[in-house]
């Protein structure tokens, strides 16, 4: 079976352990799912001059529609990450299907900006994570039309 291939959105500054916990869960032989290469650009929100901002957001789009969906990891400082948000705004006009992940158990977690209400915060387990990966994805597919539905042309 195919692995699912999901872009990793992240808060740069402050959650840098996180992604490396959800890599070594990718590479665990029984996963559901494997990490593409995330945008390569500046390590920091503050990305600097208009045509690094450029480089950062092209490599960010070219990860993201490699990907079959993106999963947001969300810590305490998310909804100030603009990497976060831009990253999540690429999604949305990729139609990529998103996952929002509470990245800290003891902590409160924010969604980055651009977030909906309708977008749920999922608890970070092993089970929980492999689930909505698979969910999630299903759910972004377009359901196939019945053919006594179809309207007949004439």
């Amino acid at each position: 079976m195919a692995r699912t291939r999901v872009f990793v959105s992240f808060d740069r500054e402050h959650d840098a352990d996180l992604v490396a916990l959800l890599r070594s869960q990718a590479k665990r032989s029984d996963s559901t799912f494997e990490i593409v290469p995330n945008a390569a650009g500046a390590p920091r929100d503050d990305v600097g001059n208009d045509a690094s901002c450029n480089t950062a957001s092209d490599a960010a789009r070219a990860a993201i529609q490699s990907a079959d969906e993106v999963v947001v990891i969300c810590g305490e400082h998310s909804c100030d990450s603009k990497r976060m948000a831009s990253e999540l705004g690429i999604a949305r006009e990729e139609s990529k299907p998103i996952l929002l992940l509470w990245g800290r158990r003891e902590k409160m977690c924010t969604k980055p900006e651009g977030a909906t209400a309708a977008d749920a915060m999922y608890s970070w387990t092993r089970d929980v994570l492999e689930r909505q990966i698979s969910f999630v994805l299903q759910n972004a597919k377009p359901r196939p039309i019945p053919e006594n539905c179809k309207r007949m042309q004439g």
